[in-house]
């Protein structure tokens, strides 16, 4: 898969030892920032894995906050084999940070923290479902249903099924787009809408 573009010229999933050396730029979600007194971490998530990034410029960092997408260009180097992190694949390497551009700006606290989303109260999490998404086991769950689905369509398709998609009728949404209603037979004065989005 070519991830070549403007943001990144890898995905996070894609680094390993065999970078270090080499000078890579990376997009991502900043998930979290330490600073350790002159120099300065950030863990960058993007929807393939974790990255940490040291900064040892710190001017780098400024304006920077948890959430914020930025695209991040440095050179690749092995961690202190006491910092290394056997919990992410990328635990033995790290980029140092050369380059940072805003991508996304964070501009007011958030409702929740991602990492911790799991454990607010389900309404608060459905009003920002797009940054519950950003959730690891969120995201993960997304990801098996549809690996789940497209295996489904591919052996049903292999066994030579058509797959159809028909109009639904169903409750109509007070938000997104105008909905096409469609008045009822059976109870006067009430309708049913086609939905808008799958």
């Amino acid at each position: 898969m070519n991830t070549d573009n403007i943001y990144r010229n890898r995905t996070l999933d894609q680094i390993g030892e065999g970078d270090v050396g080499t000078t890579l730029r990376v997009a991502g979600w900043i998930e979290n920032i330490r600073d350790h007194g002159g120099v300065s971490f950030i863990d960058l998530r993007d929807m393939y894995g974790v990255l940490q990034v040291v900064m040892r410029d710190t001017s780098l960092l400024d304006g920077l906050n948890k959430e914020d997408c930025i695209s991040i260009e440095g050179v690749m180097e092995h961690r202190d084999e006491e910092t290394y992190n056997p919990k992410i694949p990328t635990g033995t390497v790290e980029l140092e940070a050369q380059k940072v551009e805003m991508l996304g700006k964070v501009y007011r606290q958030l409702p929740f923290e991602i990492m911790t989303s799991k454990e607010t109260r389900e309404d608060v999490r459905l009003k920002y479902r797009y940054l519950d998404m950003r959730n690891t086991k969120v995201k993960n769950n997304m990801i098996f249903r549809s690996k789940v689905i497209s295996f489904l369509r591919q052996k049903m398709t292999d066994m030579g099924f058509l797959e159809m998609q028909t109009p639904i009728l169903c409750a109509s949404s007070p938000e997104g787009a105008r909905d096409y209603i469609v008045p009822s037979r059976k109870f006067k004065g009430k309708f049913y809408a086609l939905p808008q989005a799958p």
